[in-house]
């Protein structure tokens, strides 16, 4: 299958900026102000690995009206000229004593004076990517700006993917889906386990992935107690129940789903706990429909983990949002009643506790279509799959 391709064509940027716009006008926002990666890449289509560092703060204003405007480090004017941006904003990064501040004051001062609603993004998920000391000297600074939480209006329009981030997610699902196919060859008896992690990111490369940045899973006797711990030296044993949890990725859209397998044999309570997971797992799928809500989908899970489980394991959800982020809205809980929409795409990921302190996880991604959920990670085999 042919890689999608690379970015997107600047009507879908525009189509975002201008969504967002409607709902800051019939809200009286003035202007928003984004300082995280995945909003201006977002809106933008400005994506660097320079994230990584903690050293510069990155902007984009976004007014009611006209273009989003960049206010940037300097060493980022390059690449971000290559985006439909054409307002750029630079100074010379890192300066402590000044990190963008002055050209954020300058940028803002008007909608100050004037008693202005700011959009920020403050709910659960969100988080300020500037120093704290600075963002209180601006608002000082811009003293008669209201600030305003922004966040339901950027959910709402992120939640929803269109065809071209579909294409994207779909394209390295299937990659995930070719790399964990072979498995058979990765993983053997006396390998550590370190190195089937190192065999799996290489797998998922050569398949195409542009990065594995998130990998993680358990192995041991009858079953794993951790999924989130990096890779022990601790050689594969026969007998061992291996989990791999893979968030890899294609022009900056995840993946995010795992797989269990069994080396050389498997013991009766594991086989008996994949079994429930791959059923609740069907559930969630049935239940995926427009119109449904989050915590319909949990529900429908957790009934039939708990027919193995009673406690229902205690991992706070099971399954959430995905896309430009690993885990994105909404959460699998009984609390989330957001509605599903065709084109949101989504992790189904039950849980549950067995035998002797064991866990076992299992996660497909899926998303929403007219008719139901489509997975886009390939379906994992009915029984316990052993290597």
């Amino acid at each position: 299958m042919p890689a999608p391709s690379l970015g997107f064509d600047q009507d879908e940027y525009e189509k975002r900026t201008t969504l967002l716009q409607a709902y800051m006008a019939r809200t009286d926002v003035a202007a928003a102000l984004f300082t995280t990666e995945a909003e201006l890449r977002y809106f933008t289509g400005f994506r660097t690995l320079f994230w990584q560092s903690p050293t510069r703060p990155w902007f984009l204003f976004i007014p009611q009206n006209g273009k989003p405007i960049a206010v940037i480090p300097e060493i980022g004017a390059a690449l971000m000229r290559q985006t439909w941006i054409d307002d750029i904003r630079t100074w010379s990064a890192p300066t402590p004593t000044d990190d963008g501040i002055s050209l954020l004051v300058e940028l803002m001062a008007p909608l100050a004076q004037t008693r202005k609603k700011l959009g920020l993004l403050k709910g659960h998920e969100t988080f300020l990517r500037m120093p704290l000391g600075d963002y209180e000297r601006l608002i000082d600074l811009l003293a008669g700006l209201e600030v305003c939480d922004i966040t339901p209006q950027i959910r709402a329009q992120r939640m929803v993917k269109s065809s071209s981030e579909i294409e994207k997610i779909a394209h390295i699902c299937t990659i995930a889906s070719d790399s964990f196919a072979a498995m058979g060859r990765l993983a053997f008896v006396d390998q550590g386990f370190d190195d089937t992690f190192r065999a799996f990111r290489k797998e998922c490369l050569t398949q195409g992935a542009d990065d594995v940045p998130y990998l993680v899973g358990g192995a041991d006797q009858d079953g794993y107690i951790d999924v989130i711990s990096p890779p022990s030296r601790r050689p594969l044993q026969k007998g061992d129940i291996v989990m791999l949890d893979t968030g890899a990725t294609f022009d900056g859209y995840f993946c995010d789903f795992d797989r269990n397998f069994a080396m050389g044999k498997a013991d009766d309570h594991s086989k008996l706990a994949y079994d429930v997971l791959w059923r609740a797992t069907q559930a969630g799928l049935n239940a995926a429909v427009p119109g449904a809500r989050a915590c319909d989908l949990f529900h429908a899970m957790q009934k039939v983990i708990t027919t193995l489980d009673n406690a229902g394991g205690d991992v706070g959800r099971l399954g959430h949002g995905l896309g430009m982020q690993l885990t994105e809205w909404p959460s699998h809980c009984a609390w989330d009643k957001t509605e599903l929409q065709e084109g949101m795409v989504l992790t189904l990921e039950p849980s549950l506790s067995y035998g002797a302190g064991k866990i076992m996880v299992h996660e497909e991604n899926i998303v929403i279509e007219n008719g139901g959920a489509r997975l886009l990670s390939r379906r994992a085999a009915p029984e316990l799959p052993i290597l």
